[in-house]
């Protein structure tokens, strides 16, 4: 019996560094018991947690030690700021719901679009030096189609890029939409603004520009403000395939980007 109870004891002091519990060393720390944290906040720290250690003071803290922060305390925030100036809360403020969109999103309804670009740049690099860094190059359909396209490695969204090229290798009637890919990576900005787009990070992929529709083709224009008539040609069977491995798709939009897509698997777990 005494063995027993010193075999225990021993368990509870090595578990831990120095002998400390859990709860100890996050309070030293500074960090928040994680059933505090914001839901959405949860969101974030358990799909990039090979980068962040958890939450303390209305901010994000990364494994280096540097923090974002969580939430401005900005309310109300215009359509145009929502864009231009996203918190991380932000990110959620617009719910992406995965399978048929069943009609048209409602004016500036963009789930995904709204993105906080400290936090990407801290996740993939913050210059174009540092993405390259994790790029490496993978076969696109090496049945149907075998182009080589460059993606990144962080996160395993080459593996999961070649699993989604597999399942849509298998479907001949779909060649025309997956052969010469839009582009993948390319450090830019986003067409007509100063914000970086996300193939900056290799993390996205456009699909056949030909038959795709993209809302500044349709209004020939870059006014966020602009009416605009939904388009779509591409079939639910990619989209439900992307999304299937953490991939949002940029045909959920207002302003819409059928060709467009992005590796956002906080917003669909």
């Amino acid at each position: 019996m005494r063995i027993g109870i010193f075999i225990l004891w021993w368990i509870s002091i090595v578990s831990s560094p120095q002998g400390l519990s859990q709860r100890t060393l996050r309070e030293r720390s500074g960090l928040e018991a994680f059933d505090t944290i914001p839901v959405t906040a949860k969101k974030l720290i358990n799909t990039y947690k090979d980068f962040i250690v958890g939450f303390s003071d209305n901010h994000i803290i990364f494994k280096d030690g540097s923090k974002i922060v969580w939430d401005g305390g900005i309310q109300n925030k215009s359509a145009e700021s929502l864009l231009e100036n996203p918190d991380l809360k932000d990110m959620f403020s617009q719910k992406y719901t995965t399978g048929l969109l069943k009609q048209p999103p409602s004016a500036n309804y963009d789930p995904g679009r709204i993105r906080n670009e400290p936090f990407f740049l801290k996740i993939y690099g913050a210059t174009e030096n540092e993405v390259k860094k994790n790029l490496t190059e993978i076969t696109w359909c090496p049945k149907l189609v075998g182009q080589k396209i460059t993606v990144t490695k962080i996160k395993g969204i080459d593996k999961k890029l070649i699993q989604i090229s597999k399942e849509l290798d298998e479907h001949p009637e779909l060649k025309k939409y997956l052969t010469h890919i839009g582009g993948t990576f390319a450090w830019r900005n986003i067409s007509g603004t100063n914000r970086h787009s996300m193939h900056s990070f290799g993390m996205t992929i456009d699909i056949n520009t030909a038959y795709s529709d993209y809302w500044q083709w349709s209004c020939k224009c870059t006014n966020e403000e602009a009416v605009i008539k939904y388009k779509n040609r591409i079939p639910q069977i990619i989209v439900d395939t992307f999304e299937k491995y953490g991939f949002i798709w940029g045909g959920k939009w207002y302003h819409y980007d059928t060709m467009h897509f992005e590796y956002r698997p906080e917003l669909i777990q």
